[in-house]
């Protein structure tokens, strides 16, 4: 009973943190600030995560599970795969646009990681876990449909996050320089042109392709 309780604060903790960073950036966040907004002493708090950073650990990964949650939903079972990888992209998109707690909070790290050292493991975690769902999701669609990588398929997550975190802090600075429409179709002429289409059978599939 005592180790379900303590996971109950784990949990209640992680959210509090959540908001919190989400509201007032990592810089001006401390472990005071989240036990006040929990609920708990500092102490409390101070148990279960010894430090700052072992807290934004967790918080990173909660913040990734999210994340991939809603951008695996997207793969539908069943679907075309050519719909089924547009889908995604643009659900991954939707969800950095939303500008959801998570979201905020990674974006906040990714800054401040720039001069603290200690940020740079947590989030190294956290883009190892979304290149690497990605990556299954795009490689299971792209051998459906006979798709080649020309690089490295381990890679290609990695190219598509990248495009989309940049893409998201620019609109964040000047909202109106870039479009979700302009978004997409990048995104889908990029991740068309990582692909070997040359072949007939893959040339036959493009042609059938249902409509969105």
């Amino acid at each position: 009973m005592r180790y379900k309780k303590s996971e109950i604060s784990v949990a209640h903790i992680v959210e509090a943190a959540m908001r919190v960073l989400a509201r007032q950036g990592y810089a001006r966040t401390s472990l005071m600030d989240i036990a006040n907004e929990v609920g708990m002493s500092k102490g409390a708090v101070h148990y279960h995560f010894p430090t700052k950073e072992a807290l934004i650990t967790q918080v990173l990964e909660t913040a990734c599970e999210k994340v991939a949650d809603g951008t695996r939903a997207a793969w539908t079972p069943g679907q075309h795969p050519l719909l089924a990888m547009r889908s995604a992209l643009r659900e991954l998109w939707r969800v950095r646009t939303a500008l959801s707690d998570e979201v905020k909070v990674v974006a906040d790290l990714m800054a401040q990681s720039v001069h603290e050292g200690k940020l740079r493991e947590p989030l190294a975690t956290y883009y190892r876990f979304a290149s690497s769902q990605v990556e299954e999701d795009l490689r299971n669609n792209a051998l459906a449909l006979g798709l080649q990588p020309k690089i490295d398929p381990a890679f290609i997550p990695r190219i598509l996050n990248g495009l989309l975190d940049g893409l998201l802090m620019q609109r964040i600075v000047d909202p109106d320089a870039i479009t979700d429409e302009q978004v997409i179709l990048a995104l889908e002429t990029l991740a068309v042109s990582l692909f070997d289409i040359s072949t007939p059978e893959v040339k036959a599939e493009l042609k059938a392709e249902p409509s969105a």
